[in-house]
């Protein structure tokens, strides 16, 4: 919790996450569970195989989406120290719950400055031009309002620690059947 709060902190505060936040995450949970579970982790540890591939499964859809230009980097940075601290089926369900946290907090920025039929015009335009001969074009413009990314990502990740300390499964496991 102490890495989501600090991340969302500094996102919402300056725009970014910094890698002072996120390195030191990832390099506590490949450290910590490699010296609880080993190589290979067991039923009830990940070992660092396993914190790897929940890094790797936080990491990789969100440095796709840096290298268009659509979220910065400290965002995937964020994803990789929480997949790499809990595991890939949280990582997932984490991502889940942010990209949900994401669209609300689009959807209430739109509203807020009265730009949501607007916006909505455009993304119906890009996504008839995609699937027409002719060549599409980025629905984003510079006046296009930006949200805090990471926030979502922490307020997904957030809300998946919550549920699974209920007991209620999660995201990973009611969504997904993992």
């Amino acid at each position: 919790m102490a890495l989501l709060v600090a991340a969302a902190a500094t996102d919402v505060k300056r725009g970014k996450i910094y890698n002072a936040v996120t390195y030191p995450a990832i390099a506590i949970a490949l450290i910590g569970h490699t010296l609880a579970g080993g190589v290979a982790g067991d039923s009830g540890r990940l070992g660092l195989w396993g914190s790897l591939l929940g890094l790797v499964v936080g990491f990789a859809p969100l440095l796709a989406a840096w290298a268009m230009g659509g979220i910065g980097g400290g965002d995937a940075k964020i994803m990789a120290a929480v997949g790499a601290l809990m595991g890939w089926k949280f990582a997932i369900a984490a991502l889940f719950y942010g990209l949900i946290a994401a669209v609300i907090m689009a959807f209430i920025v739109m509203i807020r400055r009265r730009i949501l039929v607007r916006t909505m015009v455009r993304i119906l335009r890009f996504v008839y031009l995609a699937f027409t001969p002719s060549r599409g074009a980025d629905p984003a413009t510079p006046q296009s309002p930006k949200i805090p990314f990471g926030l979502a990502l922490c307020i997904g990740a957030a809300a998946e620690l919550i549920f699974e300390a209920l007991k209620w499964g999660g995201a990973a496991q009611s969504v997904f059947g993992m």
